[in-house]
């Protein structure tokens, strides 16, 4: 089984100080944070544009992939390593068409096995489900099922695509998902909420990498 890794959410505000920020978080998350999505809301394709551009150069030197939330459009225009959909944002079929062979294409799956399936018969390059824990970032109504660590493990144990898990994730919480399985831990309130290269610390510690 492979090690579990990192992939870091950006806050809604990239703006200010948010490049220095995610410099530092990925220089001290090395080999352990392989991506990075940029997930801006309210803004145009412009404006979001120029927001990308420093922070998207900053996960090319550091080799993390650059992936999109919800915008296939976005994602093109900054030739991105991806995009990341949620139920609603098509499917990763004409993502494929529209983005070509290389981007990696990540689908929200909630704690549904039919939708994971699905997206993985569609081509995603991996699934995401969550949300484990209470979010202030991952909105879900009151009444969203809240996945269990069985679908983790089930979905480790007998498919190959790569499972994220998101949703309130922290390094005090995060190990029964790593020892279920998980492939990736989507992490952002735990990361920007504070210290950010200490909260990385406390995650390489969690996962066992320090």
């Amino acid at each position: 089984m492979t090690d579990t890794q990192l992939y870091l959410i950006s806050p809604l505000d990239v703006g200010g100080d948010f490049p220095q920020r995610l410099e530092r978080a990925l220089a001290a998350g090395k080999g352990l944070v392989t991506a990075f999505q940029f997930r801006v809301k309210g803004v145009d394709n412009h404006e979001a544009a120029d927001l990308a551009a420093p922070l998207q150069a900053i996960c090319a030197a550091h080799d993390v992939a650059f992936i999109v939330n919800d915008s296939v459009a976005l994602a093109k225009r900054l030739k991105a390593d991806g995009v990341h959909l949620g139920q609603d944002d098509g499917s990763p079929r004409d993502a494929r068409e529209e983005l070509g062979r290389e981007a990696q294409i990540g689908v929200t799956c909630h704690a549904s096995r039919h939708m994971a399936m699905e997206a993985g018969e569609a081509g995603a390059d991996y699934i995401a489900f969550g949300a484990f824990f209470p979010s202030t970032t991952k909105d879900k109504g009151a009444d969203a099922e809240v996945p269990d660590l069985e679908i983790v493990r089930w979905w480790t144990t007998v498919f190959e695509i790569p499972c994220v898990v998101i949703g309130g994730i922290t390094p005090d919480n995060c190990g029964p998902l790593v020892e279920a399985g998980a492939d990736f831990l989507a992490v952002s309130g735990a990361v920007w909420g504070g210290d950010e290269v200490a909260a990385i610390a406390g995650f390489a510690k969690a996962i066992k990498r320090d």
